[in-house]
């Protein structure tokens, strides 16, 4: 374990090294050709800033990620192998980043971008990654090949959508990645899995240098925003480490844990919003993907938090959603119903934040009146 970590350690400071050298370039850049991310009314920000942060992510977790497997496995004498099956991967990694770049750069329409992503995720499956099981949620077990590639490309764009949706205030979309990839990481350790180590580890330390650009950068100097380049390729390298870390720790014989708990766990948050916003939409009678002030980050916040609370707020939303869970499976709660617990909580917790929020603009209309 000691060796992983040291390696692992590398990765990190070469992925936030890297990105700390880039960011600062990709923000003269956005000045010099005027890419921005332009305040509006459904924006919480209120000056324009460079929107294109995002595009650090995928070359500091290669480089990190590369340079230290090379290492590890020059210094353990083991033979780095490489399949077709790595490829595909690689390739849809940079169909969803590229996308990401030119969205921020061109503004794709969301047809092209969700015909393009649904190929991206199609390579999962296809190299033979993919949810097979559900492990007892729902009373369902092992998932015929003909059910388990379509609902595994679902899942890759329900997370991709999901992180990029929430991406609305400093911090957030890569506040909750961090917690995921330094999760994954410690979990791929435990595995003594080389490759996967050195690739989350990598990447948390690109993110993590992110998010201080991104919340402690002031407007006018190193403050920038990841844009699409980012969320989406966040959502895309989560879900795949998420969906490996399932398939290798299915094998492992030393661990009691629900294969599909921590992997469900992590993405709580975010995906639980983007369905409940979804579907008030459709009630609505509003399109599914217009863009609003619905997500959880606005009604905290319209609630009295201030941006900074907000992100504290939900950040540990996410880690007591993973405490709670490994808690509830230590002491043999079903999957389903830990399911139902979670659900159950979630909505409590926007019942009593919309509460406060219907309090308060009572309150604020009444001393407007006097």
């Amino acid at each position: 374990m000691t060796g992983f970590l040291s390696y692992s350690f590398i990765a990190l400071f070469i992925g936030a090294a890297v990105t700390a050298i880039v960011i600062p370039l990709i923000i003269a850049f956005c000045r010099k050709y005027g890419y921005f991310d332009q305040p509006n009314q459904r924006k919480v920000h209120h000056a324009a800033v460079p929107r294109l942060g995002g595009l650090a992510f995928l070359p500091s977790m290669a480089m990190g990620g590369v340079i230290t497997i090379l290492l590890f496995f020059s210094n353990t004498y083991a033979t780095i192998e490489f399949h077709i099956s790595a490829a595909l991967m690689i390739s849809g990694a940079t169909v969803v980043y590229l996308m990401g770049v030119m969205d921020d750069v061109l503004d794709l329409s969301a047809n092209l971008k969700f015909v393009i992503l649904a190929f991206g995720s199609a390579m999962l499956p296809v190299c033979n990654l993919q949810i097979d099981n559900l492990y007892g949620l729902f009373g369902l077990e092992a998932l015929p090949l003909w059910v388990a590639y379509p609902l595994t490309v679902l899942v890759i764009m329900t997370i991709v959508n999901a992180i990029n949706l929430i991406d609305g205030i400093d911090g957030l979309a890569s506040g909750i990645s961090i917690i995921c990839l330094a999760v994954l990481t410690y979990l791929f350790i435990d595995l003594r899995n080389a490759t996967f180590v050195m690739l989350s580890a990598a990447l948390l330390g690109s993110v993590s240098m992110f998010f201080c650009f991104n919340v402690f950068g002031r407007v006018g100097g190193l403050k920038i925003f990841m844009g699409d380049a980012g969320s989406l390729i966040l959502g895309y390298v989560l879900s795949y480490l998420a969906i490996k870390y399932m398939m290798v720790t299915e094998r492992d014989i030393y661990t009691d844990i629900n294969p599909l708990l921590l992997p469900y766990s992590l993405f709580i948050v975010p995906v639980f919003d983007l369905v409940r916003v979804a579907v008030t939409r459709l009630l609505d009678g509003q399109p599914m993907f217009q863009a609003d002030q619905r997500h959880i980050h606005h009604v905290l916040m319209r609630s009295g938090l201030t941006m900074h609370q907000t992100l504290v707020v939900i950040l540990f939303m996410v880690v007591m959603f993973i405490a709670g869970n490994l808690w509830l499976n230590a002491v043999e709660v079903p999957f389903s119903i830990i399911f139902f617990i979670d659900a159950a909580l979630y909505l409590l917790i926007l019942v009593v934040a919309y509460s406060i929020v219907h309090r308060r603009e009572s309150l604020l209309d009444l001393l407007s009146e006097e």
